[in-house]
């Protein structure tokens, strides 16, 4: 015998409302969005507006001296399939002439050598201005900015205003795709307060509400504690990414200097976390920068460190990390073998699967498919 219920909907209160923010969150990460593969540091005492171009020469001259035929690729990297060898080969190169580059930080924080910060911000939005204007500066572009840890944060906000202040009126606005990183979030209230100035900053120069955004980087254990989807109402909606700092991070947990390395199981850890704190609240997620600084000396040592790094690219590939970071000119070898090895080497087979895959499978596959296509430019 059935029981009737009095009146199911009054037993679970909210049940609508709680559903139709389920089913939009799931709308809003059925199709994910372009996100670059990595993000290059750059100092910003060293920074100036031939940089990129800078990287771009010096990555294709590796590439040409140490990786002349798809053969070489496939025997530094591991490619087992000759085609898919080609094929790779033929895109990087491609990729180092026209868009080296697809997301750049000027480093006020890790690698900066400091002296005068201010003539340091002005002279960078200068060379972001010029960039601008030559239509070349990157798809993504911004800002590291220096840390509220440090008990100062008015050292790392006159930055951000002198940075700003400066590149607006020289380009005419703020360009597209600007982001800040903060580094070192150790208290959820820090979210908040950069928040709170980075409106206070809009209307000073006079942009729209929502403007300026930013990331997080993850580069303490004690961040873990608080990491949680309401992070993104305490930031004000201006939350855009989350990003690992991998000698950060391991330094805090203590680990001795040769085991601060991205594919360590502390660090596999933290993107777990990461992964649960942010599913379906649209924050990107982003791995760290290697621990290792490619030779540009001998063959054995170049393509013994480009090994080592397209290793800790597949890593973290492998664990859904699809963004990494950069610091050195050599990393965007094997930062886009690697990507690229990782998104073609299946792509036919789920192509294939796509007709006939149930409802789980056909999501899971078409959001691979997505993803390599924006990796790809396809």
């Amino acid at each position: 015998m059935r029981v009737t219920l009095p009146d199911p909907a009054a037993l679970i209160p909210g049940f609508a409302a709680a559903y139709a923010g389920q089913r939009a969150a799931e709308r809003a990460g059925a199709e994910p969005a372009w996100q670059p593969v990595h993000t290059v540091y750059v100092p910003a005492d060293v920074f100036h507006a031939g940089t990129l171009a800078e990287w771009g020469r010096t990555a294709a001259g590796l590439l040409a001296a140490h990786l002349r035929s798809p053969g070489a690729l496939a025997g530094v990297f591991g490619v087992s399939s000759p085609a898919l060898a080609a094929e790779v080969h033929r895109r990087v190169a491609a990729k180092l002439a026209a868009e080296p580059v697809e997301d750049l930080r000027i480093d006020f924080e890790d690698g900066y050598g400091g002296g005068d910060e201010d003539a340091h911000a002005e002279s960078a939005a200068r060379d972001v201005a010029a960039l601008h204007a030559a239509g070349r500066l990157p798809r993504r572009w911004g800002v590291r900015a220096g840390s509220f840890a440090t008990g100062d944060p008015v050292r790392p906000l006159r930055t951000l205003d002198g940075f700003l202040t400066a590149v607006t009126g020289l380009a005419g606005g703020l360009p597209p795709g600007f982001v800040i990183t903060f580094p070192k979030v150790l208290q959820e209230a820090y979210l908040g307060q950069f928040a709170g100035c980075l409106a206070a900053l809009e209307r000073g120069l006079g942009l729209a509400d929502g403007t300026l955004r930013f990331e997080m980087q993850v580069d303490d254990p004690r961040t873990l504690r608080f990491l949680r989807p309401g992070l993104v109402e305490t930031a004000g909606g201006r939350l855009t990414a989350a990003r690992l700092g991998v000698s950060g991070y391991t330094a805090a947990c203590g680990l001795t200097p040769h085991e601060q390395r991205p594919d360590h199981p502390a660090c596999d850890h933290a993107r777990h976390v990461m992964q649960t704190a942010f599913a379906g609240t649209g924050v990107e997620l982003a791995d760290g920068s290697p621990a290792v600084v490619p030779a540009t000396g001998s063959a054995a040592d170049v393509r013994a460190l480009w090994r080592r790094h397209a290793g800790l690219v597949a890593h973290a590939l492998t664990h859904g990390y699809y963004q990494g970071g950069d610091t050195h000119p050599a990393h965007l070898v094997s930062r886009y073998t690697a990507t690229y090895t990782f998104h073609l080497a299946h792509r036919a087979d789920y192509t294939a699967r796509l007709p006939e895959a149930g409802p789980a499978t056909r999501k899971a596959v078409t959001t691979a498919l997505t993803r390599a296509r924006h990796a790809l430019d396809d």
